[in-house]
């Protein structure tokens, strides 16, 4: 008998139904993502590029968006699990986990830090929230800029018991070329070994002009500071639209690590997301 094949799952995608206001950060720069993106748009996308599962996550800051995702996950078994948004420095936010606890598909959370302004990862009532995720076997999605590495660095320090996911990589200045601060940062980020981090996001931090060649020193450091154990492949889709195709892109992520060991391509390519954001004792 043929040994199973490991599943490849998209670790980081999004799904919404479109409007001006609810997606104003979508400008003119990236207008061919004013439209709906839902899963039939995804599962063509996923099996063109030969991606088995998929993990949403959330793109807006609403309980109503997680409900959403939730439900679409329910009813499409592709969507392994989901990342959403719940107002984790409220009083109310224990109940709203109450609410979720039996949700197998609920596996994260994620608050759009990159949009805040410094410091808000100190903040005492958002990290007694994020204490509150304890043995609820949520994970939480960090999203920053470089400029926030040290800052989630202090941050992720006071949460040692607590599972972490770096997305896209900490969004370095690829555009610019620019390695420093970022490859020291995140490496001492990466020595926390509660972290894992995502390769996604990345061609959208290029000014839409990238190649491979141009992406190397950014999959060179990760791969260095997280080691292929504790990196997950995600595409970012539709937002990575505005500078690459979703095969393309997962043909990129392929040849970079095309010369790694079975093994390793595997976790890259799927099982580290399974091991990370599964972690409430189901199958997917």
């Amino acid at each position: 008998m043929a040994a199973e094949t490991v599943p490849v799952i998209d670790a980081h995608h999004h799904l919404w139904r479109y409007t001006a206001a609810e997606y104003g950060w979508i400008d003119d720069s990236m207008a061919t993502l004013r439209r709906d993106f839902l899963p039939e748009d995804l599962q063509t996308e996923m099996q063109t590029a030969g991606i088995d599962r998929s993990f949403a996550v959330q793109a807006r800051q609403t309980v109503e968006e997680t409900a959403w995702l939730l439900e679409l996950a329910a009813h499409n078994h592709f969507i392994a699990g989901v990342v959403g948004w719940a107002p984790l420095a409220s009083s109310g936010l224990v109940q709203i986990l109450d609410t979720y606890a039996d949700d197998a598909k609920l596996v994260g959370l994620r608050h759009v830090v990159q949009a805040e302004p410094d410091g808000f990862l100190d903040a005492p009532a958002f990290n007694a929230g994020i204490g509150r995720l304890l043995g609820t076997g949520l994970v939480y999605d960090v999203l920053i800029f470089e400029r926030q590495l040290e800052e989630a660095t202090r941050f992720v320090d006071r949460h040692p018991r607590q599972s972490f996911v770096l997305d896209h990589i900490a969004k370095p200045r690829i555009a610019e070329a620019l390695l420093e601060p970022w490859h020291t940062q995140i490496r001492e980020l990466a020595r926390r070994p509660n972290v894992v981090c995502k390769l996604s996001g990345m061609v959208t931090e290029t000014g839409r002009t990238w190649t491979e060649d141009s992406l190397r020193p950014y999959f060179d450091t990760v791969v260095e500071a997280f080691g292929s154990q504790r990196l997950m492949a995600g595409s970012d889709w539709p937002v990575c639209l505005a500078a690459s195709g979703y095969a393309q892109w997962w043909q990129v992520l392929r040849n970079y690590f095309a010369a790694f060991t079975e093994t390793e391509r595997e976790a890259i390519f799927g099982g580290t997301a399974a091991s990370i954001y599964l972690q409430k004792g189901h199958a997917a």
